[in-house]
């Protein structure tokens, strides 16, 4: 039978348990400055576990540690985990926010259902995640470029070899502090793999959802880019060369098209492409200004060299949550490079949208994708 606090299906916040350390048991705070991403973990972390039976545990916050799972568990042996990321910025003001925390949690939950994992109430998640964010805001500074990386993680634990749904799990959140916006890693354009032989996913496939699965085996293509001398892989897919993503962000594309209009160019959702926050939002952002055509459409490479041959390729970037912008210098496609004109244009488009994405996160315009903690 299920307990009190999961009769609806969910955990609740008000079920919260908090573990607190001794201040001198708290760690020094790291030098953010050259900080390298995902190696510094903060004081605390949230979890809580659900049970076929017994239904939702309550919801904790303890000081980080290991976790124990049975060998056996699910996840480590099909790969039944899924994870989600978003970030806390603390604000020229001072006071903590969240961007658009309704849209990562609705993705997340929209995974879990894919994976078969339990379904949970988002706004009592987030209300822990906000607790959990009070807890730990010294980690961040009171900054125009200060951020706190936030890593849910859902993975399935029952010790059981037979492909089949989970039936118990573990919810869990880890935050780690990131270096500033200004810090030379978040400045650099990047350089690009476009091989066909790889492929990130597939039409049908779970490429639009954060399943670990999914990055894991990015891994030897990412370092066989990196030995070439690039920072990232364009993704291609199909007999045309179809882009799909940078790595793993989200990729734009800026032209001239062949009408001689200015066109935002973005690959559309077709089960293949992730479905960035700040791919929505830089969308959002551009269709409200309405300055130049913004288009969901498929653009392969073939396009993308015909536009570059005849200077109509402006920009190419990418969006995510790591770093919300970052600018295209070069693709490498079939032997040769295609040297991208992105920071090179009077006024890029890439930089109006990350000074517009930012100025929300750090409270310096208002806006109601901007969530107060």
């Amino acid at each position: 039978m299920a307990s009190d606090c999961s009769t609806n299906g969910t955990f609740v916040c008000s079920d919260l348990e908090v573990e607190l350390l001794e201040p001198s048991q708290l760690q020094p705070k790291p030098d953010t400055s050259n900080l390298a991403f995902g190696n510094n973990f903060t004081d605390y972390m949230f979890e809580v576990s659900w049970d076929i039976s017994k239904g939702w545990s309550k919801p904790k916050i303890s000081p980080i540690h290991h976790l124990s799972i049975h060998p056996g568990a699910k996840t480590l042996h099909y790969a039944m985990e899924l994870f989600e990321a978003t970030k806390a910025f603390r604000g020229i003001d001072g006071k903590l926010r969240l961007f658009r925390p309704e849209l990562h949690v609705r993705r997340f939950l929209a995974g879990a259902k894919r994976m078969r994992l339990p379904q949970f109430d988002g706004e009592e998640f987030l209300e822990c995640l906000k607790r959990l964010l009070t807890l730990e805001q010294e980690w961040m500074e009171i900054s125009k470029t200060s951020s706190l990386y936030i890593r849910p993680v859902f993975i399935g634990t029952e010790p059981s070899l037979w492909v089949t749904a989970s039936q118990k799990a573990l919810l869990y959140i880890v935050l780690c502090p990131l270096a500033p916006y200004d810090s030379p890693a978040f400045q650099k354009p990047m350089s690009l793999l476009a091989d066909p032989q790889y492929v990130r996913a597939w039409p049908r496939g779970s490429g639009d959802t954060k399943f670990g699965a999914n990055y894991g085996p990015t891994v030897a293509v990412q370092e066989a880019a990196e030995k070439a001398g690039h920072h990232h892989v364009l993704w291609l897919l199909g007999e045309d060369h179809q882009l799909t993503e940078i790595g793993i962000m989200n990729v734009f594309i800026v032209l001239e098209n062949d009408k001689g209009e200015k066109e935002l160019v973005t690959p559309p959702l077709n089960g293949v492409i992730l479905p960035g926050v700040n791919r929505q939002s830089v969308l959002e952002l551009a269709r409200e200004w309405n300055e130049f055509k913004v288009s969901e459409r498929s653009i392969t490479m073939n396009e993308l060299i015909q536009a570059s041959n005849e200077n109509r390729l402006l920009e190419v970037f990418g969006t995510a949550t790591l770093r919300t912008i970052c600018p295209v210098g070069l693709i490498h496609y079939m032997g040769v490079n295609y040297n991208i004109p992105t920071v090179e244009q009077k006024d890029p488009l890439y930089k109006k949208l990350f000074i517009s994405l930012t100025d929300i996160c750090y409270g310096r315009v208002s806006h109601p994708w901007a969530v107060l903690i």
